[in-house]
């Protein structure tokens, strides 16, 4: 499934991507660089991932195409290894309310406040 169009939207912190199927998923830059599949993020197996706080205020500096398969994501906290393939993409908007809910806790369970971000 690939994208047919991506727009990063840097006031509001969003990456809209609209998918071949129809599907269109506004995804909020902080929610991307937490879910980034790098392994500094995701470590190197189940388990292994590595929370990452105080990303509120993230950006996108630039996204850069890796073949015909993903972009890779630079954010504006120097972060700049996932490569984001369309498939994880398309799960991660499946996957949002999910997801977001299981990182809010596992801030909470770590003893780390969310703040809303500027």
């Amino acid at each position: 499934m690939k994208p047919t169009e991506i727009n990063l939207h840097k006031v509001s912190r969003v990456l809209e991507l609209s998918f071949e199927d129809g599907s269109s998923f506004q995804l909020p830059i902080e929610y991307l660089r937490v879910y980034s599949p790098s392994a500094e993020v995701q470590g190197h197996g189940p388990g292994q991932e590595v929370l990452q706080v105080g990303k509120e205020d993230v950006n996108i500096n630039s996204i850069e195409p890796m073949g015909h398969y993903a972009v890779k994501l630079a954010f504006d906290d120097n972060h700049d290894s996932g490569i984001y393939s369309w498939e994880y993409l398309y799960e991660l908007g499946v996957t949002y309310d999910e997801r977001w809910q299981n990182y809010l806790e596992r801030l909470e369970a770590e003893g780390h406040k969310r703040r809303e971000s500027s």
